[in-house]
């Protein structure tokens, strides 16, 4: 099945705890969008809600992907609220709901991501990825290069931190 993609949905109560939902399905699952398992919707929510705010009220974009009526894929394109860097911006919370790994949905939403990049007129896209679960292997599949690596910048728990990897996907010279 398909992805359907709807950008810049209309942000209701609902549709933002059917994200924040996702968003616990997907850290619990051990997926790296802002947290480490196990966590609850509460916990989720006090990265969200500012994050909703930066979507609502701008200048952030929502980017969803639906697999017939279910939600399974979220991204936000985040601005980077500085003059000299509207030619490019980050990916932030980049989704796919655990139980749909594998399908294709990832590279979809990032095909997608692209697309509306040039869209929207941006040159490059720039995501930052946790080290240790194989995810910049993904990135590069989709011509994503490293730019660089923040050593030790993510302290999962005592002992484990790991390094914050630097992505970048020049649109310009991508299809």
């Amino acid at each position: 099945m398909s992805l359907r993609f709807v950008l810049d949905p209309d942000l209701t109560s609902e549709l933002r705890e059917r994200i924040v939902a996702l968003w616990v399905d997907v850290t619990n699952a051990g997926g790296a969008v802002g947290f480490v398992p196990p966590v609850t919707a509460d916990d989720v929510h006090t990265i969200a809600d500012p994050t909703f705010a930066g979507i609502a009220d701008g200048p952030d974009r929502l980017l969803l992907g639906y697999a017939g009526d279910r939600l399974v894929a979220v991204l936000i394109f985040c601005d980077n609220r500085f003059a000299l860097k509207t030619h490019w911006c980050v990916l932030k919370r980049v989704m796919v709901h655990p139980d749909t790994q594998g399908a294709g949905y990832g590279a979809a939403l990032m095909r997608e991501a692209a697309r509306l990049g040039r869209e929207m007129g941006r040159e490059a896209l720039h995501v930052t990825v946790r080290d240790g679960q194989g995810l910049d292997r993904f990135y590069r599949s989709l011509g994503y290069r490293e730019i660089g690596r923040l050593p030790g910048a993510l302290r999962l728990g005592p002992g484990d931190d790991r390094d914050e990897i630097l992505m970048w996907l020049d649109l310009a010279s991508t299809d």
